[in-house]
C-alpha cells in the first residue's frame, strides 16, 4: 500500500487517501467519478469530502516538515515513475535515478517535506495542500499524456485524467486543418492579449510536432521507405544528387502523409529599429533554412542544383541523371587530361622539350579545362561563406540599389532559389516540408514598418508553390488603427479592417478565456524560475525515457471526432459544389474570400465535433457551412445581433429569447445600429448585400437564438473585437440616455432642513 493523491472536482484543496498500489494506464479525457470503478481492474477510488483543511495536518502547505502519515514518500515504482509527486520537488540526482535505473529510492529522490510559503513553489499543476499529478506528463498545451516510462501493471486501477481545456480544443483543431491546408496560407492567429498569444502559439507548436510524429510512424508503419536526412551519411548522398541528379515530383511522393515543420519565430520587436522590417522578416528565414538544412547543401544548390520537375506519368522513378551536366563534366575532365598530357610530354619527352608551341597549347588547354572547374568551386564556395542572410543585407543598406527598380526583384530571385530548394529537400527527404512562420510582436511596432511585414508577406513570400505558413499572432483592435494610420490604405478608404481581410486567407480568432483555461492560467501564475526550471528536466526526463513522447497518438475521444469530421467535412464541401443548394449563391465572387470560407470550414466542423465530446451534434454540416458564410459576408451585421442577443442573454428575460430567431432580434435593434452608423461605419462596409442578408436569415437559413450561441464558440472566422466595440458602445449609449435622471436629483442643503 502506498499513498495515493488525486483532485476533487470541485474543490481547490487537495486530497491524499491510501489506496492500493497503481501503475500507469491509458486513460480518457473524462474525469472518473468519484466512488466508481475505473473502466480496468482495480480498487475503487474512494470519495472524497470537500471541507477545509486543517493546517496542522499533513494536507497543509504549513504543516511541519515531517514524514508522510502513511510511511511511504510519493517513491517510484519498478514499472515506472508514479504520476504521484509530493510538494517537493526531486533533486537532480533522482532524476537521474529516474533516466537510469527505472526505480531511486527516498535517499535519492524527492522527500516529502514542506514548510511555509511552499505554496508559492509548487511545480507546475500542483495546488497547495496536497501531492499532485506534475505537468511533466502532460501533453502538448498542458493536455494529458500516457506516462511514457512503461507498461502499467496488473491489475492497476487507471489514474484520472484532466480533460482538456478551451484552449487546447482551439489550437489542437487549428493545427489538424493545417496540416491539410493548402500552401502558402496566412493565419490570422486574433487574440486580444500578448501573453495569451504565445501560450497559444506554443501550444499551436506542440500539437504540429505531435501530429507531424504521428504521421511519420504511421508512414513507416505502412512500409514506407525511411526518410533521409541531409546530415552525417546523408550529406554525401544530397551533395551527390544535387550534383548529378534532377528531382521528379511522382505520384507517390504526392501521396505521402509524412509531414516536416520548420518553425520559425519572428518578433518584430527584435527589429523595430531597422529602418526596412520587412527585410528582418525575410533574412529571418533564410538564415533558419539555412541553419536547418545546413550551408553545404544549399550553397551547392546555388550553383548546380535544379528545381524538381512533375512526372509525365505513374512513374515512380523520383531521380533522373542530369545528361548534359555530366557530359560538360566529363568533357572538361577529358580536355584537362588531353592538356596535361600534352604539357607533360612537352616537358618530359626529350626530344619534344624544344618545341615550345606545345608548351603552349598544352599549357592553354589545361588552363581553360581547369579554370571552369575552379570557378565553380569558387562560387560554392562564395555562397558557402556569403549566406543570403548577408546578400539581402548589403542590398537594403547599399544606396544604389535601394532607389532602382531592381531592387526587389534581387530579394525575391534569393527567396525564389529558396522555394526551389525546399522543394528539392522534399523529394530528398521523402515527405512534405512546411515552413512556419510565427510573426510576433506587430503591436510595438510603429505603423509604417508594420505595413512593411504585410507588404513582404504580399510580395516577396506569397509565392504560388511556397510552403509557407504565416502564423500572424496580432490583435485586430490594436492592429486595425495602426494600419490606418500609413499611406499603404490609399485606395481602401482608410478601413484597416479590409486590409487586414486582403492580407489573411485563414481568420483564426480566439474567443474569451474558458473556465478549465482560467484555471491553468492561474496555476501558471504562480510558478517560480526553479519551477520552470524543474519542469524542463522533468520534460526531458519523459522524452528520454519515452523516445520523444511523439508517438503516443491520440486519444479515443479524439479519434472518434477526427473519423466523423472527415465526413463532415466532405459533406460540408459538396454542399458549396453543389449548384441546385440554395447555399452556393450565397458564395461572393471574390476568390480570395472563397478560400477563406474553404479554408474556415474545417476548422469550424472539427471544433463542433471536440466540444460535443464525438458525439452527433445536432446541426448539420450544412447548417456550419452556411454559418461560416454568414460571418464571411456579413461581419457587422452578425456581431451586432450576437452582441445583442448576448446583452439580452445577462438579463431576466433570457430563456425567453432562447426560440427567437437571429433575424427578429437584428430587427429589433436595427434602429439602434442605425444610430451607431457613424463610428461603425468602416466595419459596416465590410457586409455585402443587406438584402441578401435579409434573405439568408429569414428564408433560407432562419437561424435561432439557440443555435447562435451553440456556434458561437465555433465561430473563428468573426473578428471577437468588433463585437467588443459594439458592447462598449452600448454601454456608453445606454449611460448617455440614462444622465438626464441624474441631473434631475437634486441634493437640499444641510441649512434648509
Amino acid at each position: 500500500m502506498r499513498q495515493r493523491c488525486h483532485r476533487d472536482a470541485t474543490a481547490m484543496p487537495q486530497r491524499c487517501d491510501s489506496g492500493a498500489t497503481t501503475g500507469v494506464t491509458e486513460q480518457s479525457w473524462h474525469r472518473p467519478q468519484r466512488g466508481g470503478r475505473g473502466p480496468g481492474p482495480g480498487p475503487a477510488v474512494p470519495d472524497v469530502p470537500a471541507g477545509p483543511v486543517s493546517p496542522l495536518s499533513p494536507l497543509s502547505p504549513l504543516s511541519p516538515p515531517g514524514p508522510d502519515p502513511g510511511g511511504n514518500c510519493c517513491a517510484l515504482t519498478q514499472a515506472g515513475p508514479s504520476r504521484n509527486f509530493c510538494p517537493g520537488r526531486p533533486s537532480l540526482a533522482g532524476i537521474a535515478g529516474i533516466a537510469g535505473a527505472g526505480a531511486i529510492n527516498p535517499g535519492q529522490g524527492s522527500c516529502c517535506s514542506s514548510g511555509p510559503g511552499l505554496a508559492l513553489e509548487m511545480s507546475p499543476g500542483l495546488s497547495p495542500g496536497g501531492c499532485e499529478e506534475s505537468e511533466a506528463w502532460l501533453g502538448p498545451g498542458g493536455s494529458p499524456r500516457p506516462c511514457p516510462h512503461g507498461a502499467p501493471a496488473e491489475g492497476a486501477a487507471p489514474e484520472p485524467r484532466e480533460p482538456p481545456t478551451e484552449d487546447d480544443i482551439y489550437c489542437r483543431c487549428l493545427s489538424r486543418t493545417l496540416c491539410h491546408t493548402a500552401t502558402p496560407v496566412t493565419v490570422g492567429f486574433y487574440a486580444p492579449c500578448g501573453h495569451r498569444l504565445d501560450s497559444l502559439l506554443a501550444k499551436v507548436t506542440a500539437f504540429m510536432r505531435e501530429e507531424m510524429a504521428q504521421r511519420e510512424a504511421a508512414e513507416l508503419r505502412r512500409g514506407q521507405r525511411k526518410p533521409r536526412s541531409p546530415h552525417g551519411w546523408g550529406l554525401l548522398e544530397a551533395l551527390w544528387l544535387l550534383a548529378f541528379y534532377e528531382p521528379v515530383v511522382t505520384e507517390g511522393h504526392l501521396r505521402r502523409k509524412n509531414l516536416e515543420f520548420i518553425f520559425i519565430r519572428f518578433s518584430a520587436w527584435e527589429f523595430a529599429g531597422c529602418d526596412k522590417l520587412w527585410a528582418g522578416l525575410v533574412t529571418t528565414l533564410c538564415h533558419h533554412v539555412r541553419q536547418h538544412f545546413g550551408a553545404l547543401p544549399l550553397s551547392v544548390f546555388h550553383v548546380l542544383g535544379s528545381r524538381p520537375r512533375f512526372a509525365s506519368g505513374f512513374s515512380q522513378r523520383e531521380w533522373i541523371l542530369k545528361t548534359g551536366t555530366c557530359l560538360r563534366l566529363w568533357g572538361l575532365l577529358l580536355v584537362l587530361g588531353v592538356g596535361v598530357a600534352i604539357l607533360l610530354v612537352a616537358l618530359l619527352v626529350p626530344g619534344i622539350k624544344d618545341h615550345h608551341a606545345l608548351k603552349v597549347v598544352g599549357s592553354a588547354v589545361a588552363s581553360l579545362s581547369g579554370s571552369s572547374l575552379v570557378l565553380g568551386a569558387l562560387s560554392i564556395l562564395k555562397n558557402f561563406l556569403v549566406s543570403e542572410k548577408k546578400k539581402i543585407e548589403r542590398l537594403t543598406n547599399s544606396d544604389r540599389f535601394a532607389g532602382q527598380l531592381g531592387f526587389m526583384s534581387k530579394i525575391r530571385e534569393e527567396v525564389e532559389v529558396l522555394v526551389d530548394y525546399l522543394a528539392f529537400m522534399e523529394v530528398f527527404e521523402r515527405r512534405r516540408l512546411r515552413v512556419v512562420m510565427e510573426i510576433t510582436s506587430l503591436d510595438l511596432c510603429y505603423p509604417e514598418k508594420v505595413a512593411g511585414v504585410f507588404n513582404a508577406m504580399a510580395t516577396l513570400l506569397s509565392d504560388a508553390n511556397a510552403p509557407f505558413i504565416f502564423l500572424l499572432a496580432v490583435d485586430p483592435s490594436v492592429i486595425v488603427p495602426c494600419l490606418e494610420q500609413t499611406g499603404c490604405m490609399k485606395g481602401l478608404a482608410d478601413n484597416g479592417y479590409l486590409y487586414l481581410n486582403r492580407a489573411v486567407t485563414l481568420p483564426f480568432s480566439i474567443p474569451e478565456m474558458g473556465a478549465r483555461s482560467r484555471l491553468r492560467s492561474v496555476a501558471a501564475a504562480i510558478q517560480t524560475r526553479e519551477d520552470l526550471m524543474y519542469r524542463i528536466i522533468a520534460d526531458n526526463v519523459a522524452k528520454t525515457r519515452g523516445g520523444g513522447g511523439g508517438g503516443s497518438g491520440a486519444v479515443p475521444s479524439w479519434k472518434e471526432a477526427d473519423s466523423e469530421a472527415v465526413a463532415w467535412i466532405h459533406e460540408a464541401f459538396r454542399c458549396l459544389h453543389d449548384g441546385s443548394d440554395v447555399l452556393s449563391r450565397y458564395l461572393p465572387e471574390n476568390g480570395a474570400n472563397v478560400r477563406r470560407i474553404v479554408n474556415t470550414i474545417p476548422i469550424t466542423l472539427r471544433l463542433l465535433l471536440h466540444r460535443a465530446g464525438g458525439a452527433a451534434s445536432e446541426l448539420s454540416p450544412r447548417a456550419a457551412a452556411a454559418w461560416v458564410v454568414l460571418a464571411d459576408r456579413w461581419p457587422c451585421r452578425l456581431s451586432w445581433t450576437l452582441q445583442c442577443l448576448e446583452d439580452a442573454g445577462q438579463g431576466r428575460a433570457a430563456p425567453e429569447r432562447s426560440g427567437k430567431s437571429l433575424w427578429s432580434v437584428f430587427l429589433e435593434h436595427a434602429g439602434e445600429l442605425s444610430a451607431l452608423r457613424q463610428p461603425l461605419g468602416k466595419v459596416l462596409s465590410l457586409d455585402a448585400d443587406p438584402e441578401l442578408f435579409q434573405a439568408f436569415l429569414a428564408r433560407d437559413f432562419p437561424f435561432g437564438a439557440g443555435e447562435a450561441r451553440q456556434l458561437l464558440g465555433v465561430t473563428v472566422n468573426l473578428d471577437h473585437s468588433i463585437r467588443q466595440q459594439m458592447g462598449l458602445l452600448r454601454a456608453m449609449a445606454r449611460l448617455g440616455r440614462a444622465a438626464p435622471v441624474s441631473r434631475g436629483v437634486q441634493c437640499v442643503p444641510h441649512g434648509a432642513r
